[in-house]
Order: C-alpha cells, then sequence, then structure tokens
C-alpha cells in the first residue's frame, strides 16, 4: 500500500519539497495542539490521566504485592523448618534410652491412647514430671524436662505428656489428707 503522498508524487501533481513541507505542517500542527491542550488543562486545573499508565502502575503494585506475599511465605517455611531441625536434634541429642523397659506406659496423643514401655524408675520420672514424652517422626521419645520445657517454647504439639506436680502438700484442712494416691496408679 502506498500512502496519498507516495501517489500524488507519482502522478506529478506534488514535487518531493511541497510533500516534505506538508509533513513539516502537519507534525507542527499536531504539537501546537497537543501543547495547547496541555496549557489549558493547567489552566483549568484539569489532568489528563494517562490510562495506559494507569493501568501499567497499577498491574506493577498489584505483581509487587504478590511478591512480598510469597516471600513472606517462604519465609515462614523455612523458619518452620528450622524449628522443626531444632526440635529433632533437641530430642535426638537428649533422649533417654529405654530399650530394657518393660512396664506399659499409656499416655493420650489427639485423642487416640498410645503407649510405650519404659522401667519401673523412669515411670516415677515421668509420673513427678521429671521426664517428659515428646513426638519425634511417628515415634515418641523420652526426654528431661529441661529439654521438654525448650522444645514447648519452639512448637508445644511436639511436647505429648509433661505432668506437673501443681499441689505437693495437702491443705491442713484436707479429710483425705492421710491418703495419698500415687500418681503412677496404673487402672
Amino acid at each position: 500500500m502506498t500512502s496519498l503522498k507516495d501517489q500524488l508524487l507519482k502522478a506529478g501533481l506534488i514535487d518531493q519539497t511541497k510533500a516534505e513541507k506538508a509533513a513539516r505542517e502537519e507534525r507542527k500542527n499536531a504539537h501546537q495542539k497537543t501543547a495547547k491542550a496541555q496549557k489549558e488543562a493547567k489552566r483549568t486545573g484539569e489532568v489528563k490521566v494517562d490510562e495506559a499508565k494507569v493501568l501499567a502502575e497499577k498491574a506493577l503494585q498489584e505483581q509487587a504485592k504478590r511478591s512480598k506475599e510469597l516471600n513472606r511465605q517462604q519465609r515462614e517455611q523455612a523458619e518452620h523448618k528450622a524449628i522443626q531441625a531444632q526440635i529433632r536434634q533437641l530430642i535426638e541429642i537428649n533422649r533417654i534410652d529405654r530399650k530394657q523397659g518393660e512396664i506399659s506406659y499409656q499416655f493420650a496423643d489427639q485423642n487416640k491412647i498410645k503407649k510405650i514401655f519404659v522401667t519401673e524408675l523412669l515411670q516415677d520420672r515421668l509420673a513427678y514430671g521429671l521426664l517428659a514424652v515428646v513426638r519425634l517422626g511417628n515415634g515418641y521419645e523420652l526426654v528431661p524436662r529441661l529439654i521438654a520445657e525448650k522444645i514447648a517454647q519452639r512448637d508445644a504439639s511436639a511436647v505429648v505428656v509433661l505432668n506437673v506436680n501443681k499441689n505437693p502438700t495437702p491443705a491442713e484442712e484436707d479429710p483425705y489428707a492421710a491418703y495419698q494416691i500415687p500418681d503412677d496408679l496404673m487402672w
């Protein structure tokens, strides 16, 4: 396709200099119109909004917002993994050997009764709160109370059993004070 200017030049109706002069005039008029419109907008206080610019800025802001949210989620996941690794390390270093355990110690974990085998000494220590049962993967381990408290600071759901002796001495007026019920009473 040829332009009107090219067609007129071929027909000999105009020459090259007149065509260039007309193009310059057209550009000059277009520039003057835009300058005049800008002056008018400044004078009246109206601001012409370039919709494409606004949409582009809005898209950039939304993308930045999504990026920030994604970064926050990734940071939280990394922190969670680090905490789980710390818990695993605490348990593996401080777990107590219960291989010779013959007594079944039962406890509740997520509305299910679970049991591990412990010795009589370990059972007493569990009952008095000196030891705690913690979750490690799909199994359970025994750790000292201080370690269980450190684990609970990081993730309370990892500590399954941590007995606390709230009232070591009975009240003075308690009629059943002479009848102590042991904490390790087996039903």
